[in-house]
């Protein structure tokens, strides 16, 4: 029996399969944004979309401006809402029920003001009557998720059911509908806007292309929405955060964000705008930054001409004079 050479054994052997060709992650993945058609970029671009102005020419009473505080009341959903049941991130969230939402009432109750605290349908299933006082004491309970649900990642039935349910629980428990809302991590899908219409509400409080207050458009149609937009510039998580399953730390120090948030009213002031700003009972219920929220009332109240407001009463007010 003759013995094949070496190259022909070589030869034999069955060649490797070539690569897989990569695709772009995220968002498309699998069908690249470079690849799409004018049509389907401009359709993703115009969706959702900034309208109308709403900043009134004057605030009311004459006001200057308006302040807007809100309090992303996430509780244990900010755990539950990733699968979690560890004990040690349940009451990490459970700080802000049993501590951080007690210290920030009697803060605005000693400085005479009013919020809007946004609330996902378990957290008031789960502190039912920590809602009841926040209505009773005079601030607005709205809309804020099931659990705290990445919205994006739903499908319309999905998200619609989830919406419904929270709207229902805020009503049942609250004594009264909600009028607005803000999606968990401001985290809004190519579906919420006509849910939010469905639902009837007011305004919502999750968008960015503006400082000031504005109508959303729906694929071009005016809603009469009112969108009291956020940014994370102004938002106390993404300086004072704690995770210890990730890489997010509190790498700020808390006279650092009282530095950003005062400037960033300032702002407001000087051009006659609306200050909305974003805090979590878990994060600025803290003593070391409850302290700064303190600090900054202080130095708003000692302005004059400022206007401080729920979104329920920007929204109306805006609404009513644009």
């Amino acid at each position: 029996m003759r013995r094949r050479s070496s190259a022909a054994a070589v030869a034999s052997k069955r060649a490797p399969a070539p690569p897989a060709p990569l695709h772009a992650t995220g968002n498309g993945a699998g069908d690249p944004a470079w690849a799409w058609e004018e049509r389907r970029w401009r359709g993703a671009v115009n969706k959702v979309r900034a309208g109308r102005s709403l900043k009134p020419a004057r605030w009311k009473n004459g006001a200057r401006m308006c302040v807007a505080l809100s309090f992303d009341s996430d509780h244990e959903t900010s755990t539950l809402r990733e699968g979690s049941t560890s004990p040690g991130r349940l009451a990490q969230g459970e700080y802000g029920a049993r501590v951080g939402v007690p210290r920030i009432l009697e803060l605005l109750r000693r400085h005479d003001l009013r919020a809007s605290f946004f609330v996902p349908g378990v957290v008031a299933a789960l502190h039912p009557d920590e809602q009841r006082r926040v209505v009773a004491e005079g601030h607005e309970v709205a809309m804020h998720g099931w659990i705290h649900e990445g919205t994006s990642e739903l499908t319309e039935v999905v998200e619609r059911d989830l919406m419904r349910r929270a709207f229902d629980t805020l009503a049942k428990i609250a004594g009264r509908p909600p009028v607005g809302v803000r999606v968990p991590s401001w985290d809004f899908s190519a579906t919420t806007l006509p849910l939010i219409r469905e639902l009837g509400l007011l305004y919502d409080s999750s968008l960015m292309a503006d400082d000031e207050p504005y109508e959303l458009l729906d694929d071009g149609v005016a809603t009469g929405i009112v969108e009291l937009p956020v940014e994370w510039i102004k938002d106390d998580a993404p300086y004072l955060g704690m995770n210890r399953a990730t890489a997010i730390r509190p790498y700020t120090a808390p006279s650092a964000v009282l530095e950003i948030f005062r400037a960033e009213f300032e702002g407001a002031l000087a051009e006659g705008g609306l200050f909305v700003l974003t805090m979590h009972p878990h994060i600025i219920g803290h003593r070391s930054r409850i302290a700064i929220l303190e600090e900054l009332i202080r130095y708003m109240k000692g302005m004059p001409g400022v206007w401080f407001a729920t979104h329920a009463e920007v929204a109306r007010y805006c609404k009513a004079t644009a």
